[in-house]
């Protein structure tokens, strides 16, 4: 597989049992590219991103991410990505500078460099004034915040974002967004699921996954000249129609 891709997969496949949550699915990510997999709830994006970040084992098929084999290098992969889940997962009795110094702890940042890091990744979230703050105390869209910052600190090559403004307020999402454009400038691949169809918009390319199966991917422009409207939600309406009619 091509190193000129940040993530690259062949026939990836996830069964359990007789039910198939990702089915044969072909991906090439580029380096610094903001990549869309989009979908409805149960479509098989929270699957294929697992399996991409080592947490999950493939049934079958083959990938690579930051140049390593997804079912043999899962440790060395771990260390190039961050990783942000459709839950919070951070710890709401330590402050927003305690759950960063953790993080910093778990990926082995120099300790002359933490301090550093700690505050670029608060600035670059915008809660540096948070960091004495409980973190359960905050509202979920700075929670959020926090997570982007702790998924962040350590410089990754590549961030996956699983739903990452789910149950955030429209202006929170906005922001939010930003935040991730400015790290796909700073050179970082950035892979994120959503069923948002506006948010879909920002990306550079989007992959439509229809029952764990891929229905089409291209740049917003390419899908939705090619299905003839006018937005996303329109393609994926109609991606999803066409697939399951074949």
């Amino acid at each position: 597989m091509s190193l000129t891709f940040s993530i690259q997969t062949k026939g990836l496949t996830k069964s359990f049992g007789p039910f198939t949550a990702v089915d044969a699915i072909d991906v090439e990510v580029g380096k610094g590219e903001i990549y869309g997999f989009l979908g409805a709830n149960g479509a098989g994006k929270t699957t294929a991103m697992r399996m991409l970040c080592g947490l999950l084992q493939p049934s079958s098929g083959t990938g690579t991410v930051a140049g390593f084999d997804i079912l043999r290098e899962t440790s060395k992969i771990r260390t190039r990505i961050g990783y942000m889940s459709q839950k919070f997962a951070l710890y709401p009795d330590l402050t927003v500078k305690e759950n960063l110094s953790l993080v910093a702890d778990l990926y082995a940042i120099p300790r002359a460099l933490v301090k550093e890091r700690i505050a670029e990744a608060a600035e670059r979230s915008g809660i540096q004034d948070l960091l004495p703050r409980r973190t359960g105390e905050l509202p979920w869209g700075w929670q959020q915040r926090l997570s982007m910052a702790c998924a962040t600190a350590h410089h990754p090559e590549i961030l996956f974002l699983d739903e990452p403004t789910g149950s955030v307020d429209p202006l929170s999402r906005r922001v939010f967004w930003d935040l991730i454009r400015a790290e796909a400038e700073r050179g970082t691949t950035i892979f994120v699921t959503t069923h948002y169809m506006d948010e879909a918009e920002y990306c550079h390319r989007a992959c439509f996954l229809v029952d764990g199966k891929i229905a089409d991917i291209g740049t917003p422009h390419e899908l939705k000249t090619r299905h003839q409207v006018s937005t996303l939600q329109e393609v994926f309406l109609t991606v999803a129609q066409l697939a399951r009619r074949s």
